[in-house]
């Protein structure tokens, strides 16, 4: 397999599963690493949880003020 066809096989599920069982027993480990997270690790990511913020600053917007200083609003 061919250093272009081993990237293709990293980074394209559809060609990923074209390949034999051998093809793919063969297939270096990704340099990415771990490409899919378990659950466990999900409820752990700060970027995916809600928003608690209960005080909107006016002068930017709305955003939450945990998140600028308001500046005096």
């Amino acid at each position: 397999m061919t250093p272009n066809d081993i990237i293709k096989a990293w980074k394209n599920s559809t060609f990923r599963a074209s390949l034999s069982a051998e093809e793919r027993a063969g297939l270096p480990q990704n340099p990415a690493g771990l490409i899919e997270l378990i659950d466990d690790e999900l409820e752990v990511v700060g970027g995916g949880t809600k928003n608690s913020c209960t005080t909107a600053c006016p002068s930017y917007k709305g955003m939450c003020c945990s998140i600028i200083v308001c500046g005096g609003d």
